[in-house]
């Protein structure tokens, strides 16, 4: 199947043609982040078909040049926001890999799906776009991902994130929880978690290619 086919259903109804119109407008008005092409980027460089693993995001960075439309990545001319940093030490950690890249578009092309919950964010502003509408819009990508697939890897980190696995079968899926890597909470359990491992181990467990991390 494909994005399309999928997101028809609810791409037609008045709830997302209202928030188009919403979204329209706050670009139109003021300073939005990602650029407006970008807005569906995670799910254009990860097809439907492909989707391995799901990492679900907050909403965009909100300063200049960081947001491309993959929840965690930034573009290679800001420096990686604490987050990621966090991100590439874990992942050294745990399989020795040693990232020079901060966009993460080669996880996504491998079937990373990287989802933040709210697609848009007002520069500056965190969080700004969180009562916009986006929410009811992935919260039904990660349930049609969980309906339609098999043996896929969803992967919540942090508080908010952990709310999503009531969308998700864990029958048929392995859900992965720990500490947000943030600044704030990366100590409280997710240096030492060892995802990238994890995530693999089950992949292959599968009959999966693991990811190239």
């Amino acid at each position: 199947m494909t994005w399309t086919e999928i997101l028809t259903p609810i791409k037609s109804t008045e709830y997302f043609k209202t928030l188009w119109e919403k979204v329209k407008n706050e670009y139109a008005t003021t300073k939005v982040f990602p650029p407006k092409n970008q807005i569906f980027r995670a799910l254009e460089l990860t097809a439907f078909d492909d989707v391995e693993v799901v990492i679900i995001g907050q909403d965009p960075y909100h300063n200049d040049y960081q947001a491309n439309g993959l929840c965690f990545s930034v573009s290679e001319q800001v420096a990686a926001p604490p987050s990621l940093k966090n991100i590439f030490i874990e992942l050294k950690d745990d399989l020795g890999v040693v990232r020079t890249s901060r966009e993460l578009d080669d996880w996504a092309r491998q079937g990373v799906l990287l989802l933040n919950a709210t697609l848009t964010v007002q520069a500056h502003s965190p969080n700004s776009h969180k009562d916009l509408g986006w929410e009811k819009f992935t919260d039904f990508i990660i349930k049609e991902i969980s309906d339609k697939k098999e043996n896929v890897v969803f992967v919540l980190w942090g508080a908010f994130a952990q709310k999503k696995a009531e969308l998700i079968d864990p029958a048929k899926h392995f859900i992965l929880k720990s500490a947000h890597p943030s600044p704030f909470s990366v100590h409280r359990g997710f240096f030492g978690s060892k995802p990238f491992s994890k995530i693999n181990e089950y992949l292959v467990s599968k009959g999966k290619k693991p990811i190239s991390w």
